[in-house]
């Protein structure tokens, strides 16, 4: 992978343009000038122009996630602001929001700038989301209005449920105000216990304490209607089971604002995946049953999910290499998000392109309030540039994170990432 400054003036030459938020898709030329769309058709370059021929290639907009882990502060040799950035940008995605649940948490408006200030020097955009409660300890709210200012685009206690309802419908009117959603962290803490995978066959199979579905359903529910009562909008984040789906298609339909999202992993695998007792296959919420995973595939084709979010989240070798029991939860995602994503949907399902980078792009922008109209002559060029029906195989070179802790290492998939252009950086794969 290599970046560097775009030229002056750069044509992307021969490619297929995918506008997600137009739903449309035809051969056209694109002229940057200065790291800004000039024109998009069939236009003129200089011949100064450098071109970049993109036959057979599709270009849309960069890919948005809206749930990443970049450690920074406090566990920088997981993952920096710095090599998190190199991840994202070798999966196709040009801006990422980082949870606070990081040592110390971001709690304050100062914590807020300090992520502004310093991913002002990095080469994606990178949005803090704040901590709902001070210290993510479920009780005393944060200085929410503070942090809007500093540049928090969300608020959650990501890792932590918010267990007191109380506080959760505080949150929901506090940020209502402010036109931000919450994420809750959907899990039950008392229903889990001391699971860490699926409980179900596997579960008994394999000897390990097994979390219950209804641990996440039941605070899904909670939330939904919590968001209900105060007019909120609220963000499902990492929706794992069938009958979670089940929850926020209902609410849809009834007119709450509710959104969800779903991992790359919880769509590609599921438990089965466990046998082998690898604990890059360890994550929170666990990889549920085949007919969960079938369900999300469907949630997807049927618009309940929104949005795609890889829950990005390195651990070192020292850590996952403990016994099951005691490996921390989470795995990395951004190099694999779309390969995996792409290669599930082409298998299982008749889900067109067009529809699947709307889950990358524009749903997640218009969840945080970002711009929509990527193609818009004058805006900055935050392009991804991709090959959806290209086979190749995942492996440790693939990954630019600091962090090596993929379960996806070793698969065979189908579409790649080829150069993501952002903040006036063009890196090409």
């Amino acid at each position: 992978m290599k970046t560097r400054k775009m030229p002056k003036v750069l044509l992307l030459k021969n490619g297929t343009v995918l506008d997600p938020l137009k739903g449309t898709s035809s051969k056209k030329d694109i002229i940057i000038e200065n790291g800004k769309i000039k024109s998009i058709g069939k236009p003129k370059a200089p011949k100064s122009a450098e071109v970049l021929d993109c036959t057979g290639k599709v270009i849309t907009h960069g890919f948005c996630d809206v749930h990443v882990h970049f450690r920074e502060p406090g566990r920088e040799d997981k993952e920096t602001l710095a090599t998190g950035s190199r991840a994202a940008l070798a999966g196709g995605f040009t801006r990422v929001c980082v949870m606070p649940n990081t040592n110390p948490p971001l709690d304050s408006p100062e914590s807020i700038r300090f992520i502004t200030e310093k991913a002002a020097d990095c080469p994606i955009h990178i949005h803090p989301i704040g901590a709902v409660t001070k210290g993510q300890k479920g009780m005393e709210l944060t200085e929410m209005a503070a942090m809007v200012r500093e540049g928090a685009v969300a608020f959650s206690d990501d890792g932590l449920p918010i267990a007191n309802a109380a506080v959760m419908r505080r949150a929901l009117e506090y940020a209502s105000m402010l036109k931000k959603p919450i994420i809750n962290h959907a899990e039950d803490l008392d229903l889990r216990d001391d699971g860490i995978m699926n409980e179900g066959e596997m579960s008994l199979k394999l000897g390990l304490d097994g979390n219950t579905f209804l641990a996440e359903s039941m605070m899904v529910f909670r939330d939904i209607e919590l968001a209900r009562l105060s007019g909120a909008a609220v963000h499902i984040p990492h929706v794992s089971t069938k009958e979670s789906v089940t929850h926020v298609a209902a609410a849809k339909k009834n007119g709450a604002s509710v959104t969800a999202e779903v991992t790359p992993h919880h769509l590609y695998f599921n438990d089965e995946a466990l046998v082998s007792y690898n604990t890059h296959f360890k994550v929170a919420p666990p990889l549920r049953s085949e007919a969960d995973r079938k369900t999300l595939v469907k949630g997807i084709t049927s618009g309940t999910i929104d949005c795609i979010a890889t829950d990005h989240a390195p651990h070192t070798i020292e850590e996952k290499e403990a016994t099951f029991t005691n490996a921390p939860f989470g795995m990395i995602g951004l190099e694999s998000c779309f390969a995996a994503v792409n290669t599930i949907l082409k298998k299982e399902k008749n889900v067109s392109l067009l529809d699947f980078i709307a889950l990358l792009t524009v749903n997640p922008r218009k969840l945080m309030g970002f711009d929509t109209d990527l193609f818009q002559e004058g805006t900055e060029a935050e392009l991804t540039i991709l090959s959806p029906d290209e086979t190749w195989v995942f492996d440790e070179d693939s990954i630019y994170s600091r962090s090596l802790n993929s379960p996806f290492t070793g698969e065979s998939f189908i579409g790649k990432v080829n150069a993501t252009l952002v903040r006036g950086n063009m890196t090409v794969l």
